[in-house]
């Protein structure tokens, strides 16, 4: 899309709304896709929640490695409330319309909850390598302070490089046509609708991408090494299999996030279509967030134990209190 498609304005600025087109070619189509997204959001709600209310309520859990689970399920309810209620708003009604402060807002929620979440899978990570690689020292290494400065950085750096890339941002002109042919409020697309020199935000929006997300990926292939490195010495089999088994919640985890994430900004450089690159986007807004909490609940067998002990528990004391 350029700047001035289909505006007769050409270059007027833009200062108040744009138009979110998204999924406006579907028609009809749009209300079964608001149910389906309704439905799968409802989930990812209580999902998330169920995790990070289990792991408070279950001793057995207070564990790093739940800790960073709660952290990690908390940045996956943001990041999917920043986008989804906006996008089944729009579904019901015919004027898409969102307002640049609503914009803003959203895209800064995007941006920080991305680049944390992509720490606290590396801080993830890190915990599964001194848990493995370094057993004995576990509870020195991984204390509960170390664990807040971990999941405290993974924070601050999401914070303090999304809200000033996107203060950059939108401190630039738009122009041209207020229609954005995408369901949210994301970087590239705006971009295309700045009239000023973009070279240097996308610069340093590249430089970025390189430290914080694929910084974070190459420090979590670096953990796994190690981890398979020190689980392949293992003399029994027994014991390699009980060690792979507390890896691979966060390793499925992990491949589903950078999966959706990479297929979402390289797929389109391809040539595809923008209905298409509509869809992959959808796919890595809704896939991630829904999908960590069955991961760590069907693939754990310490979630599964705790959520088995609270079930019992409750209708235990429902049963004393009838």
């Amino acid at each position: 899309m350029t700047s001035s498609e289909g505006d007769p304005g050409g270059n007027q600025t833009i200062s108040d709304v744009f138009i979110l087109v998204g999924f406006s070619y579907l028609n009809k189509l749009q209300l079964l896709l608001f149910v389906v997204l309704l439905v799968i959001y409802l989930l990812t709600l209580m999902g998330n929640l169920l995790i990070i209310l289990l792991i408070k309520l279950s001793p057995s859990l207070h564990t790093p490695m739940y800790f960073f689970l709660v952290n990690l399920s908390a940045s996956e309810i943001c990041f999917t409330s920043s986008v989804v209620p906006q996008l089944l708003a729009h579904l019901l009604v015919e004027e898409k319309t969102i307002s640049i402060a609503a914009c803003a807002v959203g895209t800064y929620v995007n941006a920080i909850m991305g680049l944390t979440e992509c720490w606290l899978l590396a801080a993830m990570a890190y915990d599964r390598y001194v848990a493995i690689c370094h057993p004995l020292r576990y509870t020195t290494i991984m204390s509960g302070r170390a664990c807040a400065l971990l999941a405290g950085a993974s924070w601050v750096a999401g914070i303090s490089v999304g809200v000033p890339l996107n203060m950059w941002l939108f401190s630039l002109p738009f122009c041209g046509s207020n229609r954005i042919h995408h369901f949210f409020c994301d970087a590239p697309p705006l971009l295309k609708m700045v009239c000023a020199d973009t070279s240097m935000i996308k610069a340093v929006g590249r430089m970025v991408a390189v430290l914080f997300t694929l910084g974070p990926f190459l420090l979590i292939l670096l953990s796994y090494i190690r981890i398979i490195s020190t689980i392949l010495k293992l003399p029994s089999a027994e014991g390699r299999r009980k060690a792979f088994s507390t890896c691979s919640s966060h390793l499925t985890v992990v491949t589903v996030f950078y999966g959706t994430a990479l297929i979402t900004y390289l797929v389109p450089n391809t040539g595809s279509t923008t209905q298409s690159d509509l869809l992959i986007s959808l796919l890595n807004i809704i896939v991630s967030p829904v999908l960590n909490p069955i991961i760590y609940t069907l693939r754990n067998k310490e979630v599964k134990g705790a959520l088995r002990k609270t079930v019992q528990k409750s209708s235990f004391s429902h049963h004393w209190r009838n």
